[in-house]
């Protein structure tokens, strides 16, 4: 959420930004309305000093003449709460200034790329022919019982996934994350707080006889977990690593990916997340990143970088990477890992503060979230990069002490 008095004093830089990110904001109604609370607040102001002065007087029928005006006034203050955080919490979050301009995920910037591609002396084969071959990927028996976009991983796929649970958080312990298996669902206003209801609702899974949301990645728990919170400074950067199953409906993908275990309803994710200080916010950015290339590179699948531009960023988003794996049976770049700085997007709406030792007051912190392994999407990755021309998988050296 964007601080009502930042929009007050930079009304055409944040108008802009909501713009360049491809959305519409009515801000003219928005100050008009904070212009009214403003007045509002000070005639409140005026009667509790004119309320105390009564009290000392003993001058009772005035002073409940008083008491059910400051009434009348405090219901419509209450009433303008509402109204301004109704549209507060429509602003997406504005992307900060070192992000690319641009419409849509065809204007993203390839800032490099990493690795050699496998060089093949065999026509390579998707994976899910490889996995229909070996028997670790049955989609079929998963669309009888319950339906499309899922899968059953079996066999050696399954060790695969928890060598690299296993190896992740080998690494991400020595960083000093804190490891976590967060609860699956969340109550709606910590979803909403997370910034994922607003315009994202119907990506989510809503249990209605509990109200209550599946989540779709382990952030929106994390984050919601320190809500209401003033986090010690000498404690951040305090990061996270949590393991969970997601859960979304891909409802934005109707025709895409509609085979195989690329884009499902079900998957399990180990992600990073890390509240920081402000100033700290864009360099714990960079090592969230350099987290992710740091496994990538360990894996040695060859990967490009992109800075997201605008227009694909999203609601919660200032500024965000991506990591994309090549896939030699596919013959193409596909996202295996993002990585975001949210700002105080989600902290001022979770009231998540810390105390500025420099000022003594409390702040808004910052989230930022990152991949450490979209588990399906990585097994994908290894099955297509070191496939064999028998069909077989060669492990990658360094998840080899992890299968027994």
């Amino acid at each position: 959420m964007i601080d009502i008095k930042y929009i007050r004093e930079n009304k055409k830089e944040v108008a802009k930004g909501i713009k360049t990110k491809g959305f519409s904001a009515d801000l003219d109604s928005l100050l008009e309305l904070d212009k009214k609370r403003d007045v509002l607040r000070k005639k409140i102001e005026k009667l509790n000093a004119d309320r105390k002065k009564t009290a000392e007087a003993k001058n009772i029928k005035h002073g409940k003449e008083i008491k059910a005006e400051l009434a009348e006034l405090e219901s419509k203050e209450k009433k303008l709460d509402g109204q301004i955080y109704d549209i507060l919490k429509k602003l997406p979050n504005l992307p900060l200034p070192e992000v690319p301009v641009g419409k849509d995920e065809t204007e993203n910037v390839v800032l490099r790329e990493v690795g050699e591609k496998p060089k093949l002396n065999f026509q390579p084969k998707d994976y899910m022919e490889l996995g229909e071959k070996l028997g670790w990927i049955d989609t079929e028996r998963a669309g009888k019982a319950i339906g499309s976009r899922f899968g059953y991983i079996l066999r050696d796929a399954v060790d695969l996934e928890f060598a690299l649970v296993r190896f992740a958080f080998d690494i991400l312990k020595k960083e000093g994350f804190i490891s976590i298996v967060p609860p699956i669902f969340l109550k709606p206003e910590a979803m909403r707080s997370m910034g994922y209801l607003d315009y994202n609702e119907d990506e989510v899974y809503h249990l209605e006889k509990d109200n209550l949301y599946l989540i779709g990645t382990s952030e929106q728990a994390i984050g919601a977990m320190h809500m209401n919170e003033i986090l010690d400074a000498k404690k951040l950067p305090l990061r996270y690593a949590g393991f969970s199953s997601c859960f979304r409906r891909e409802a934005g993908s109707y025709g895409k990916d509609t085979k195989g275990i690329l884009r499902v309803h079900q998957f399990d994710k180990i992600e990073m997340f890390s509240f920081t200080k402000p100033e700290d916010s864009k360099k714990e950015h960079e090592f969230l990143l350099a987290m992710e290339e740091k496994m990538m590179a360990a894996l040695q699948i060859p990967y490009h970088v992109l800075q997201i531009c605008t227009g694909d960023l999203g609601v919660q988003a200032a500024n965000k990477y991506d990591i994309e794996a090549w896939l030699p049976g596919q013959n193409q770049y596909r996202e295996t890992h993002s990585t975001s700085n949210d700002t105080e997007f989600q902290s001022r709406r979770l009231e998540i503060k810390y105390k500025n030792p420099e000022t003594g007051k409390n702040e808004y912190v910052h989230t930022l979230n990152g991949t450490a392994f979209a588990i399906g999407r990585m097994i994908i990755a290894i099955m297509e990069n070191y496939q064999q021309k028998d069909g077989s998988i060669k492990i990658p050296t360094v998840l080899e002490g992890y299968i027994k």
